[in-house]
């Protein structure tokens, strides 16, 4: 008994509260109806068999006003309704940025037609049709009212803080709008960074791992890491912005033109590092080289991108820019482990020149560092008017130090094995012709009475 009793009493509590909800939403609807005007609400037309539903899925548009929408529009003829908006809300945008003052809206029927126009001074705003009155079930006149003074309370001039509201609204829903529609390309987009991020990354470290074996300084390796990174970054932008729906072919132009642009107001320096990384690809020359460009001749002591540092064998640094270097003709005077060098000796004419030439021979391989193979060159190569002019040609280690000491212990060797073997090296011979000797007495006697 008592268990029905408490199923009755919850039953009549639950009633109870539900009676006294609807009559709460009962009184606020009235007290909306009473301040606030009725909506227009369109009658929406239910598609036929043989009639389709547009591909948006609206049989109405929007009329907007500073952003907001005011009242909706449907279709007159062949002018669909999004179409008839668009040329409505142009209308209204023109009037609206002349003068944002409030605009006085006026109706002029047209009873024989059955239409009426909605003007702002002589610039008509639009026209109601019987087709607009059979889709909101009011009468063309009464209608043509409602949207008038619609929009007369829309161009009205709101207070700074509702205008910012609801521009700022219109633009966060319009954003949410885009936002939806293109989160596709969003991902894509996002994909595309990503992968440009793990590309551009893992070719800077590979750039760096690799360039340790580049004959270059630390900074130049940094320079050549970073530039690749950035061009991965480049080409991951274009492709990213392409998928977010940018013109590809616009973007490839406008880089296109902003790289001419770049590359000709930097074409100097740029010149020197795309010559400077040519260098290094073909390498005539490495750190530690001597070499010849132009009138220079020294040890390479740096490679950079822009330039190459030469020391001179007196001790002074010379910096040569890379474009020079690139269209210069280089020698490179160590490319080589091993130089030949030259020495001319000169013997008497009656010395025999076949034992001249043996003990020349025996004599430069005598000496500590010359290679024995190849074998030294001895050739007679001259006949000069006091001597008889013999080359003698061997090989020794290319860096200049040892080159030039090398060729002076070969010289002093030679010589003192000619000398210990009776072979005269003869010196220039000069012929001296004088005049008779009393000729000469007396001048010389004239001469000597004049300055005293």
């Amino acid at each position: 008994m008592n268990h029905v009793f408490n199923c009755t009493k919850r039953r009549f509590a639950a009633t109870t509260a539900v009676f006294f909800v609807s009559c709460l939403l009962l009184v606020n609807s009235s007290a909306k109806g009473l301040t606030q005007e009725v909506p227009i609400t369109p009658v929406t037309p239910q598609p036929t068999d043989t009639e389709t539903v547009p591909t948006e899925g609206l049989f109405f548009a929007d009329i907007v006003v500073r952003g907001q929408p005011v009242f909706q529009v449907g279709s007159v003829g062949n002018v669909s309704a999004r179409q008839r908006a668009q040329i409505v809300n142009r209308r209204i945008a023109g009037i609206l940025a002349q003068s944002q003052a409030a605009k006085d809206i006026t109706v002029v029927n047209d009873r024989s037609r059955g239409i009426a126009t909605l003007q702002v001074g002589n610039r008509v705003l639009m026209t109601v049709t019987q087709q607009d009155a059979q889709d909101f079930n009011l009468p063309v006149e009464t209608l043509a009212q409602q949207w008038a003074s619609q929009l007369a309370r829309a161009f009205e001039q709101p207070p700074l803080a509702i205008d910012v509201g609801q521009r700022l609204y219109s633009t966060v829903r319009q954003f949410q709008r885009n936002t939806i529609d293109n989160l596709p390309s969003f991902l894509g987009t996002l994909l595309a960074l990503i992968a440009t991020w793990i590309i551009a990354a893992s070719l800077r470290r590979l750039t760096l791992f690799g360039s340790q074996h580049w004959e270059v300084d630390r900074n130049s390796k940094i320079l050549v890491s970073r530039l690749v990174y950035g061009s991965v970054w480049v080409i991951g932008t274009v492709v990213a912005l392409g998928v977010l729906g940018l013109d590809f072919a616009t973007l490839v132009g406008t880089l296109g033109l902003t790289s001419v642009a770049i590359g000709f107001s930097l074409r100097d320096i740029l010149s020197n590092y795309f010559s400077g990384i040519i260098l290094l690809a073909s390498r005539p020359f490495r750190l530690g080289d001597q070499i010849v460009i132009q009138e220079f001749e020294g040890t390479v002591a740096q490679i950079q991108l822009r330039a190459t540092t030469l020391k001179t064998y007196d001790g002074r640094i010379v910096y040569i820019p890379n474009q020079e270097v690139f269209s210069a003709i280089i020698t490179n005077n160590t490319a080589g482990t091993h130089r030949r060098s030259s020495i001319m000796v000169g013997i008497d004419y009656g010395s025999d020149i076949t034992r001249a030439k043996q003990i020349i021979n025996d004599a430069v391989l005598g000496v500590e560092g010359v290679e024995p193979d190849p074998k030294p060159d001895i050739l007679v190569r001259e006949l000069a008017a006091s001597a008889v002019n013999i080359e003698v040609r061997f090989w020794v280690n290319s860096r200049r130090l040892p080159f030039l000491e090398m060729t002076s212990q070969v010289a002093q060797a030679i010589k003192e094995s000619l000398m210990q073997a009776g072979i005269e090296m003869p010196t220039d011979i000069y012929t001296v012709r004088l005049r008779s000797l009393p000729e000469l007495i007396d001048n010389h006697r004239v001469n000597y009475d004049e300055q005293n």
